[in-house]
């Protein structure tokens, strides 16, 4: 059985997709990945990201950028795209392939979903770390409560801590701000967990 072959896209390609598609898309190897279309879930946390860091942050002059900013990822050319930036120095683009990138974000958030938990836990995590100013790391879970909060410190070298428990608060110290993991998931529903009944056990 035959499988029709994946289009290959040039650079120059693909920033004429992006420049005319109503889409989001990320380009690696030659493919294209479309980037839009979120779930409920994914779309309030990071409405409650945002707004939760604009409001401890944006009087202290702070960017919050949401998921349309383009990060420029010196490992993986030419930029890619996050669920939320943060950084509160001046905000420093650069034009790549006609359009805008932050190249200086302090804080990125990646809100899991099944499709994209391991490429944001392990290709994409070792890409941003070779953004010079990158300081911390979160990767929020959608289906439970639950946050992974790394950090980079001396050395290169990255530490974690993982929160599960709505009254727990994040410290995120490379921009001086604490936001509680209840105001991130804001009128966000869980699924019940469904547990096996003993039919479903093997034998």
């Amino acid at each position: 059985m035959s499988t029709q072959p994946k289009q290959r896209f040039t650079l120059e390609e693909y920033f004429e997709l992006e420049r005319t598609s109503e889409e989001r898309w990320e380009y690696s190897n030659g493919e294209v990945f479309c980037m839009s279309g979120v779930s409920p879930n994914h779309a309030r946390i990071q409405v409650n990201a945002t707004t939760a860091l604009d409001t401890k942050m944006g009087s202290r002059g702070c960017s919050i950028f949401p998921a349309d900013m383009r990060i420029k990822v010196p490992a993986a050319a030419p930029y890619r795209y996050e669920d939320v930036s943060v950084l509160c120095d001046e905000p420093i683009f650069e034009k790549i392939g006609g359009v805008e990138s932050l190249t200086n974000p302090v804080v990125i958030i990646e809100i899991l979903s099944p499709s994209t938990e391991a490429y944001d836990r392990g290709d994409k995590f070792t890409y941003y770390k070779s953004i010079p100013s990158l300081r911390e790391y979160l990767l929020v879970a959608q289906h439970r409560p639950h946050i992974t909060h790394y950090v980079k410190e001396v050395g290169e070298t990255w530490k974690y801590e993982e929160l599960n428990d709505m009254t727990s608060e994040l410290a995120l110290p490379s921009i001086d701000c604490a936001l509680s993991l209840s105001d991130i998931y804001r009128n966000v529903t869980f699924e019940p967990l469904t547990l096996p009944s003993p039919e479903d056990e093997p034998r």
